[in-house]
């Protein structure tokens, strides 16, 4: 078996593993991380070196750019679309591009650091690393609502049955 098809293998055990309990639970989001480090460090091809020096500096970027959007949440947090103010609505906006204006600094300052560690063609490997984890990750978030879904019709039409057969 091949080094893609081990990380392959075990990202989707991670996945499958992490979103039976998703919430907030600690060890599933330590388990959703150890499948973003797997995808990531295969996609990128990280030797043992480049993985080392790398991954301090992305994690540091990432807690960086999770600050950035925190703010905008907590912004966001008690303002309904449908009765902010006009003023509100302007200074949410500026804030919006403001962070966004900031993220983008930050991911020019990361990439220049980065790339003291990967090649820039290893760059745009980890942006589209990033992106599939997310896409993937999506997916299975909500391939497993249609699950719960799905059992808890079928938990209903048991029930309904089970009435019936007793009338």
């Amino acid at each position: 078996m091949n080094k893609s098809a081990t990380a392959s293998i075990i990202f989707f055990v991670a996945m499958a593993a992490a979103t039976t309990l998703f919430a907030q639970d600690k060890e599933v989001m330590k388990k959703i991380e150890s499948a973003r480090i797997a995808l990531i460090t295969d996609r990128l091809g990280l030797s043992p070196k480049q993985a080392r020096e790398f991954w301090p500096v992305y994690n540091e970027y990432a807690k960086h750019k999770m600050a950035l959007r925190a703010q905008l949440i907590e912004a966001r947090k008690n303002m309904n679309p449908q009765t902010i103010s006009e003023q509100d609505s302007k200074r949410l906006m500026e804030l919006r591009f403001s962070i966004k204006e900031k993220e983008l600094n930050l991911e020019k300052d990361y990439t220049q650091r980065l790339m003291n560690v990967i090649s820039s063609r290893q760059i745009l490997a980890l942006r589209n690393a990033e992106d599939d984890f997310k896409r993937l990750l999506l997916q299975r978030i909500e391939q497993r609502r249609r699950q719960q879904i799905n059992q808890e019709r079928m938990r209903q039409r048991q029930e309904y049955l089970r009435k019936q057969g007793n009338n």
